[in-house]
């Protein structure tokens, strides 16, 4: 498959499959792979709870700002994002500045069923786990529709069918003109 020669940037929510699907599509596209959220582990020798319960999440935000700033000025990357990035009107402008921006869109339920033993997000721990999921969708959903150049619902697909399925969408909305129309008379 052919490469791409511009940033793509992955949002959407927790258990969307950003960081998953991202490696594999990076890969497809010949680009290299950050996930913001390992990213800023290592940077900060510290988990993101940890963060999160030293700073609190406004804390967090404005390190994983200034993170994303970092990020996204380098060339032929794709981003995994956090969940939140797009709640701050400066990264969602940055985003779609820097490159083009996939919306992975999938169902609470989906989400519920990834994360099921998931222990380790902070916005996640709360005693009712889909109501906390269905008042994230309702706040960012909007925002993700708002930022994206593609929304790309992501379904039960293994990881690897689900990046080749969009390793596709990306090329043909990057480059939509098909080999006959590229030898169109002028």
């Amino acid at each position: 498959m052919s490469k791409v020669n511009q940033n793509i940037f992955l949002i959407g929510p927790m258990g969307s499959g950003k960081t998953s699907i991202g490696k594999h599509l990076a890969r497809i596209l010949g680009l290299d792979f950050y996930d913001c959220d390992h990213e800023l582990e290592r940077l900060t020798g510290a988990s993101v709870n940890l963060i999160f319960d030293l700073e609190g999440e406004a804390g967090f935000r404005v390190r994983e700002t200034n993170l994303l700033e970092q990020l996204t000025e380098k060339h032929k990357v794709l981003i995994a994002t956090g969940g939140g990035t797009v709640c701050k009107a400066e990264n969602r402008a940055m985003l779609r500045s820097r490159g083009f921006v996939v919306y992975l869109k999938t169902s609470v339920d989906n989400q519920l069923r990834r994360l099921s033993h998931d222990k380790s997000r902070p916005l996640l721990q709360a005693e009712d786990r889909a109501q906390r999921l269905l008042d994230l969708a309702r706040v960012r959903n909007p925002l993700y529709e708002e930022t994206a150049d593609l929304v790309f619902r992501t379904r039960n697909s293994s990881v690897q069918s689900t990046a080749k399925m969009l390793a596709r969408t990306i090329l043909e909305q990057l480059d939509p003109l098909t080999p006959e129309d590229s030898h169109a008379d002028c």
